[in-house]
């Protein structure tokens, strides 16, 4: 965990600028996870007014607070105990804003918009997991890059951030040019079509389905995607290995393992974790003995795997749950991230693979003469709670809720509805919501085109993520109208559930 004294912007921006990769993470490695995150609690105990009142509600003595199996019997923080509990400025190092110098924004469950403050020392932490992708996944200290962010940017927790992350790596003399279209697709093919061919390699960072789409679109205006040597950078959502591949084949891309990343990050939270080539390659694996998959992660399907450092990021679990802790604009401890997943340590990851025949990953794409970085991981299926991730937003069913309450629609439907991102057979993601209609009530087409618009229209008056992030031609969603009580979606006698995954 770093220290953030009044002259650490200048020494963490030294420090980033003049370490090597290679000696951050055999220093991190090496070094004692459970007695950072020990100095952290105390530091923050001491900085930060309103983890101080924290405790005290929760009867906890910092000073008494000296071993791990302390640590871990503190109160745990979430949004409504503490993000909603206390002013933002509280929150903060000395209780104020100006401890940072930038703020970035993210939806709440209301769509009321969540403040998230950082400083440029909180941005080289996250600059750490940028520089392993690019460095051990892409070489982009030997290959001229071209790097499109190709989030939404403004205030919005991807865009600038990457952008930022891209630039810190620029600075420290990596071969990069950062080139900034956001989410406008026009715009991306511009840079490309303009740019690409002075550089080696072309990185897109987006969402998947994003991604996805400007690759299509792209193909579909002619643009030679192999000819530029594309990489990519994901964040957001969960997806499966097949779509990886099939999204690689357009682009000409034969190394899995070394052409595509993606990041595990939260608003909250920063960038948590990224793959790696290993980790690629375990999941490749995985995906294809998913006996091995489900005694591993509990799960037939298969989460998003990736290493994590844990002097940035320290991970616990809560049941099925994760736990982090670390510094921040807003520093947590112990905070219940409500994603469902799991830790595994280096250590166990490679006994498990050796003892399902995986001793050697070269087959799924490993080149195993390369230095591998002995980092645990971190499995995450996405939100445990009843959120829907599409195209990197997340969508609630109290913004749904809405779109269904008007009065017009309000006669033909009971409230219910099933709410899920689909993947159609050739990759392309769309929202489709399952809708209830009351008895008596006969589904028309004309019917479910007037519930989509309102759910479309209140998703964008609601959930700024959804309007920012979602490009225009996938924000109205499929809506598919039911009889009362149908079977498959609305079976009477059980609880209802608003939300349907498709991760795999």
């Amino acid at each position: 965990m770093h220290n953030h004294s009044p002259a650490a912007p200048d020494t963490a921006l030294n420090s980033f600028l003049a370490v090597s990769l290679d000696e951050l993470i055999a220093e991190h490695s090496a070094a004692d996870a459970e007695a950072a995150v020990l100095e952290l609690f105390h530091r923050i105990s001491e900085e930060v007014p309103a983890y101080r009142d924290f405790l005290a509600k929760h009867g906890v003595t910092p000073k008494e607070v000296t071993s791990s199996e302390a640590f871990r019997q503190l109160p745990l923080m979430n949004k409504p105990n503490y993000l909603q509990a206390y002013p933002l400025p509280e929150r903060c190092r000395g209780g104020t804003l100006t401890s940072s110098d930038r703020v970035a924004v993210s939806s709440g469950s209301t769509g009321h918009p969540v403040f998230w403050p950082r400083s440029m020392r909180d941005e080289l932490d996250v600059a750490w997991r940028f520089e392993q992708v690019f460095r051990d996944s892409f070489r982009a200290h030997e290959r001229s890059t071209l790097a499109v962010v190709c989030f939404a940017l403004g205030n919005w927790v991807g865009g600038l951030f990457t952008t930022s992350c891209c630039w810190h790596l620029a600075n420290k003399g990596y071969r990069l040019m950062v080139a900034t279209p956001g989410n406008k697709k026009d715009e991306i093919f511009r840079v490309v079509r303009e740019l690409g061919s002075h550089f080696e390699q072309t990185v897109l960072l987006g969402y998947p389905p994003f991604i996805k789409d400007v690759i299509d679109a792209g193909g579909a205006l002619g643009i030679d995607w192999p000819r530029y040597h594309v990489k990519l950078v994901f964040a957001g959502e969960v997806f499966s290995e097949e779509w990886r591949t099939q999204v690689g084949q357009r682009l000409g891309s034969e190394s899995p393992c070394y052409d595509s990343a993606s990041l595990y990050g939260t608003a909250d939270g920063g960038v948590l974790g990224n793959e790696t080539p290993l980790s690629i390659a375990a999941r490749r694996f995985l995906a294809e003995h998913p006996q091995a998959a489900r005694q591993l992660f509990g799960e037939s399907r298969l989460p998003t795997l990736v290493q994590y450092d844990p002097l940035s990021r320290y991970f616990e679990t809560l049941g099925e749950t994760l736990v982090i802790s670390g510094d921040n604009g807003v520093p947590l401890v112990r905070y219940h991230i409500a994603d469902k997943g799991g830790i595994v340590s280096y250590e166990e990851m490679r006994t498990f693979l050796k003892d399902w025949g995986a001793e050697s990953l070269a087959k799924y794409g490993l080149d195993e003469t390369q230095p591998i970085r002995p980092l645990p991981f971190v499995y995450v299926f996405g939100r445990a709670d009843f959120t829907v991730s599409f195209y990197g937003a997340n969508i609630y069913p109290e913004n749904v809720t809405v779109g269904l309450e008007q009065p017009e629609i309000a006669q033909w439907v009971t409230g219910k509805f099933v709410l899920e991102a689909e993947e159609a057979p050739d990759g392309d993601k769309f929202l489709n919501v399952a809708v209830e209609l009351l008895p008596g009530i006969v589904p028309t087409p004309e019917k479910a085109l007037i519930v989509a618009e309102s759910i479309r229209a209140h998703l964008l008056r609601l959930n700024s993520e959804f309007a920012n992030y979602v490009p225009e031609n996938k924000q109205l969603p499929w809506v598919s109208l039911h009889f009362f009580e149908d079977p498959e979606y609305f079976p009477p006698g059980i609880k209802h559930r608003y939300t349907r995954r498709q991760d795999r």
